[in-house]
């Protein structure tokens, strides 16, 4: 059951970024003209490749370790997920890299 929960997870991310993609392209197109597939490719690299490396938060966490040391409080890592089942691994996989890869086949 995790598995079909993740692999739901990863297509309900990759369909809201998909879709949020297409119209910040349609807009990059209107405001400054060219072709959309060409522009609608580099814009999925470019959040493919952001939620890759951002994915799982761990930026906000790094961002949050000094203070959280200072007041003893414990790693968030013992309570992060808030019901999430895909990890940081798992976003890139199953959604930041198709979104790659479907950008660079648009470019192409």
């Amino acid at each position: 059951m995790t598995i079909v929960r993740g692999l739901r997870e990863a297509l309900l991310l990759f369909v809201i970024a998909g879709v949020l993609v297409a119209v910040a392209a349609a807009i990059w197109v209107a405001v400054a003209g060219g072709e959309y597939t060409n522009r609608l490719g580099i814009a999925l690299i470019v959040v493919g490749g952001l939620l890759g490396v951002t994915g799982d938060l761990t930026m906000s966490r790094i961002g949050m370790l000094g203070p959280r040391a200072i007041f003893g409080a414990a790693s968030e890592r013992e309570t992060a997920g808030g019901g999430r089942v895909l990890t940081g691994v798992g976003i890139f996989l199953f959604v930041g890299l198709p979104l790659i890869v479907v950008g660079a086949l648009l470019i192409a």
